[in-house]
């Protein structure tokens, strides 16, 4: 049966403008990069996408790496697409990426413009979308000219296969050039994406001032830090956590300085009557330029408890202060 969605979708969620552009993005946006791979049930990605809807997150992000196996993410959300989603196509902003290693030779990843058009394609095909709402250049190839890269984002809007470029993972100098060369193109850059939480901060150094000089927005994934910022590891490594497989996260992460620092900050938030989760990506959505935020899901309870952020309280001066005194007595490195 095809997915209904609810009648009172939008009237919770929050919504704010991605940088000088007319787009309005979800303040929590839902990202595929775990979760969704052919390692998890397509009932669980189903229930947890059907729920997303239901709540007003309209965003969703996608990548053509993500799986595991790589491509298998694009190919499981195109099949519940084509189950329930279909006809509310234009009420979702979907995203795809393309940077990383997708197949072998020379031609498989980085930035050429061979890749990046070819990719686009197949992830378009996996999906079974005419185009998707932005496609990004997913890192910053030092060994290929911006002007290739860019015109390649450049392309993929003439050709209606994306209606904005975005960036992910460029440095700050490469957002400024990159940027004066889409606007010479008069390609919609619309969007930065890069990692930021309370234990990686390294966005504060030059990419949010980079991106609000050039009117784009700022998503941040991993704003849980994979799962740090959870009540997860707060009394060590649990057996089936991401941390114990050791893929993207390893056990040398929890360090014993780290471990005060999470308890801490648990105790805080506590203090402020949300979860450690919900509070840390507060404390992300506390910028303004930074438009949404970047969950992944395991369950419908997981997602349902990360979007009741919305409801968090905002933070006091001495909150703020507390945070960063016990980050930097921690070893976070704060800008």
């Amino acid at each position: 049966m095809v997915h209904l969605a609810a009648d009172d979708r939008y009237d919770s969620m929050h919504y704010q403008r991605c940088g000088r552009s007319g787009v309005l993005l979800p303040k929590v946006s839902l990202g595929l990069w775990h979760n969704f791979g052919d390692t998890h049930p397509l009932e669980n990605q189903r229930a947890v996408l059907r729920r997303a809807v239901d709540l007003g997150v309209t965003h969703i992000d996608l990548a053509n790496n993500y799986g595991p196996p790589p491509g298998s993410a694009e190919a499981n959300f195109g099949t519940v697409f084509a189950q329930d989603f279909r006809p509310y196509r234009d009420e979702l902003f979907i995203a795809t990426k393309a940077g990383y290693l997708m197949w072998p030779g020379p031609y498989g990843e980085w930035g050429s413009r061979k890749y990046l058009l070819a990719s686009l394609d197949q992830s378009l095909s996996r999906m079974g979308l005419d185009y998707v709402d932005v496609f990004y250049s997913h890192r910053f190839d030092p060994d290929t000219p911006l002007e290739e890269t860019m015109g390649a984002l450049d392309s993929a809007v003439r050709q209606g296969k994306a209606l904005y470029a975005g960036l992910s993972n460029y440095p700050p100098e490469a957002i400024t050039e990159a940027a004066a060369i889409l606007k010479e193109l008069r390609t919609p850059y619309l969007i930065n994406q890069h990692p930021y939480s309370m234990l990686q901060r390294g966005v504060e150094g030059g990419v949010l001032e980079s991106a609000a000089r050039a009117g784009v927005g700022v998503i941040a994934f991993s704003p849980l830090a994979q799962g740090q910022l959870t009540d997860r590891y707060l009394k060590g490594v649990p057996a089936d956590s991401r941390m114990a497989l050791g893929h993207f996260l390893t056990r040398d992460a929890l360090t014993e300085e780290r471990l005060t620092l999470l308890r801490a900050l648990d105790k805080m938030a506590e203090g402020r009557g949300q979860s450690l989760a919900q509070m840390a990506l507060a404390w992300v959505l506390r910028d303004p330029r930074v438009v949404s935020v970047l969950i992944g899901a395991s369950s419908v309870a997981q997602l349902e408890q990360n979007v009741a952020v919305l409801d968090s309280p905002g933070f006091t001066d001495a909150e703020l202060a507390e945070i960063d005194r016990l980050s930097a007595e921690a070893g976070v490195e704060i800008p």
